[in-house]
């Protein structure tokens, strides 16, 4: 597979990609199925963001630095800023902005990023609920107006609820989140088949678990304590950790699940079956697990664990593990990263920065 390939070099190489010429001199066959890509204009709204700086690196590895146009609410961060190539403020809210953007570029392609988060949002729960849905429907009646090719739109595993099944919690069955992040997700998996079936809007979707990279920080999710406990224990040797000992939540080191959104933005049409949200596994652990491997690296680490977080409560209604079954058949998918070997990584690259 031509995808596999692309991602094999770029997973050594640590995503320190320029242009895509020296990946075609040296891969003749993915050159030839790939040319194509130099065709297509993206827009990644949303790009200062976890998910986005590291994508929008890939993008313009696969595509040419001059094809992605890279926007967010504000001035680019460093990660973007050394990864030249185009970029605009845009706020989603701003109809005339974002339509400004979309008349200017024309993209063929949108990855719809921007979002208020599960714990940030239950602070500002109007203004999470604005951004989340508002944003969202701009971006997929412009890309109607436009006819952009495909739109991709992340969900999360904030979808579920309490009466969800909370260990390998399937594609379809019962959804009563109970976080304005978790509405806002599930109206705009709706939205997002409702947009496919009325317009034909190709628009993909995958629901992530926690994410935990290294290259940029989080955004305010219930998850964020697996990237935390990781800069902590280098400094200072210990975490305070805002979730309980035992608590399992499904996660995923970010190299996975950048693969897993090129590979479903790349799937044929008709390999996409489900167009709301597929959900995306991972690997499931407790943050006593995780602190467990770090000490396997740094043997006097500590861990503790505080009181009556809010966050507790958020992730107590989540599930504990996700059946990905249907991504894995439709698509091809297959998790790489496991729990010793994330730890390694984000332990390796992160001892160069702390």
């Amino acid at each position: 597979m031509t995808l596999k390939i692309f991602f094999n070099i770029t997973t050594f190489k640590r995503y320190n990609i320029s242009t895509p010429y020296n990946i075609y001199n040296q891969f003749p066959t993915f050159a030839a199925s790939n040319r194509l890509c130099m065709s297509e204009k993206i827009l990644v709204i949303g790009a200062n963001g976890q998910i986005g700086t590291e994508l929008v690196a890939i993008l313009r590895g696969i595509h040419g630095a001059d094809a992605v146009i890279a926007s967010d609410l504000k001035s680019p961060i460093y990660n973007l800023r050394k990864n030249s190539g185009p970029y605009e403020i845009v706020n989603v809210l701003d109809k005339d902005n974002l339509h400004h953007i979309f008349e200017k570029h024309r993209p063929t392609q949108v990855y719809h990023l921007a979002a208020i988060l599960s714990a940030v949002g239950e602070q500002k729960p109007k203004i999470a609920w604005d951004l989340n849905m508002t944003g969202l429907l701009h971006v997929l009646d412009f890309s109607v107006e436009f006819n952009v090719k495909k739109v991709f739109w992340p969900s999360s595993i904030a979808v579920f609820g309490p009466h969800s099944p909370q260990w390998d919690t399937p594609q379809y069955c019962v959804m009563d989140p109970n976080t304005v992040y978790g509405f806002s997700k599930l109206a705009g998996e709706r939205w997002c088949e409702y947009y496919f079936n009325k317009y034909n809007l190709d628009v993909r979707s995958l629901r992530y678990p926690g994410l935990i990279g290294w290259r940029a920080n989080p955004g305010g999710g219930t998850t964020d304590y697996a990237v935390h406990i990781f800069h902590e224990a280098l400094k200072s040797g210990h975490y305070e950790c805002f979730l309980s000992a035992n608590t399992a939540l499904p996660m995923m080191y970010m190299d996975d699940a950048i693969r897993a959104t090129i590979m479903l933005m790349d799937a044929p049409a008709d390999k996409v079956e489900i167009r709301s949200s597929y959900n995306l596994a991972g690997i499931s652990f407790t943050p006593t697990q995780l602190a467990e491997e770090i000490k396997k690296h740094i043997p006097g680490f500590e861990i503790s664990y505080s009181d009556n977080d809010p966050r507790q409560q958020i992730a107590d209604s989540w599930p504990k593990s996700i059946d990905d079954s249907y991504a894995q058949n439709e698509w091809g998918w297959q998790l790489e990263y496991n729990l010793p070997k994330i730890v390694a990584d984000m332990l390796l690259n992160l001892r160069e920065l702390v």
